[in-house]
């Protein structure tokens, strides 16, 4: 329990202190996804891109058929690699944040 002034003042200390780390770790961790869904979206745009400009000079419909389909298994490869990573990275920002209720938690105990 809270004996005097003092206890009460560093106690709201640490909470305030817990709080201003989870913020900054929130803050890395939503930068580095919003990072991650900016660099796939610059791949994707310049992938495709590049697939329309080879339809252009295809010389047959079979030609523009495997690069069609070819850029299709491609892009759908990658767009499932992607959002497996940025699920995974939404997942440690959950445990992250959950980490310093979880030490307040056991503290009450």
């Amino acid at each position: 329990m809270i004996k005097n002034l003092d206890d009460l003042q560093k106690m709201n200390q640490t909470g305030m202190d817990t709080a201003m780390k989870v913020f900054g770790d929130w803050n890395k961790n939503w930068q580095a996804i919003a990072s991650e869904v900016n660099d796939y979206t610059k791949r994707s745009f310049e992938e495709s891109t590049a697939t329309f400009e080879k339809l252009l000079a295809a010389k047959s419909m079979d030609q523009a058929f495997e690069i069609q389909s070819s850029y299709a298994k491609r892009a759908y490869d990658e767009y499932m690699q992607q959002m497996t990573k940025i699920g995974s990275m939404y997942a440690d920002l959950a445990k992250e944040a959950y980490r310093p209720m979880e030490r307040i938690m056991q503290n009450t105990r």
